[in-house]
């Protein structure tokens, strides 16, 4: 898979270049990966060549979407040669969440990136609307960092996380119930396998309020679900830097809402359990 992500990277720089750019630019240019690398670009035009499925099975889309995908790179991200690459309910407005992104680090930095599982990680904050999409994304912190410490910083940095007045996140106890974010009551049931028919139905009003609260915050249980399921980088530790894997879960998640807006429906969802998740990330007792 990771292979598979670079030669993407190849290919559509490598796409950009035949799209007609200048000879002087070309110029300048004295070194490119695509020269060492014909093979690649030829494998990757055969994985997209060939059918959707085959297709969505390599790059985790459709033929049509990787057409606009590199349309957009081109022609509004501005995507150009360096020396090394070539361009190849009412007020709810989402619902937010921490998870764990495996990551390398210094032998030295482990204990402040080891979570309370023993995985050295960053501890991502994410926040979704209901579309599954990502509307705010903060990866860097340290996996020993709490949730709520992540949701401090996210609210006061350059680029800080905004929630419009009269309106709120749907979050877990593992953040503080205030302005802008709405977290079930603490002490009474919750999880959707909690509920069911007779008696494990809602009793009183908290009850029925934790039911519903966990039915609208599944999405982003799910959205971050689908997120890691697409990209097996974010599975697994990689050799990057610390800094170079951070900007990878971004990408992911860039390229994660350019998929949902381009494909309404996207076979790897139906690998999905409707039930929220027991991932390590939102153990939170309630």
């Amino acid at each position: 898979m990771h292979q598979n992500m670079f030669i993407l990277n190849m290919f559509v720089r490598h796409m950009h270049n035949n799209g007609g750019r200048c000879r002087e630019t070309e110029k300048l240019i004295r070194y490119v990966m695509a020269h060492r690398i014909p093979k690649q670009i030829e494998h990757l035009e055969c994985l997209i060549e060939l059918n959707d499925v085959d297709c969505i099975d390599n790059l985790r889309m459709s033929r049509v979407v990787f057409a606009r995908l590199c349309y957009l790179l081109e022609h509004i991200g501005g995507l150009v040669n360096s020396r090394y690459v070539t361009v190849t309910e009412k007020g709810c407005i989402g619902a937010l969440d921490g998870t764990y992104i495996k990551v390398k680090v210094n032998e030295s930095d482990k204990p402040r990136y080891r979570t309370r599982k023993g995985d050295i990680a960053v501890n991502v904050l994410v926040a979704c609307d209901m579309d599954q999409k990502f509307t705010y994304l903060l990866s860097g912190w340290e996996g020993s960092t709490a949730d709520s410490r992540v949701l401090r910083d996210a609210l006061n940095r350059a680029n800080r996380l905004k929630v419009p007045q009269r309106t709120y996140y749907l979050c877990d106890n593992g953040y503080a119930n205030g302005d802008g974010f709405l977290t079930p009551f603490k002490g009474v049931r919750y999880h959707l396998k909690d509920w069911g028919e007779g008696s494990l139905t809602p009793q009183n009003p908290h009850e029925y309020f934790n039911m519903y609260h966990s039915k609208a915050l599944n999405v982003i249980e799910r959205t971050i679900g689908l997120l890691k399921k697409r990209w097996a980088v974010l599975r697994s530790q990689t050799f990057y830097s610390i800094t170079t894997q951070n900007r990878i879960i971004m990408t992911c998640a860039l390229l994660h809402n350019f998929i949902r807006s381009e494909m309404l429906v996207h076979p790897l969802e139906h690998c999905l359990d409707d039930t929220n998740s027991d991932d390590e990330d939102n153990d939170i007792d309630l």
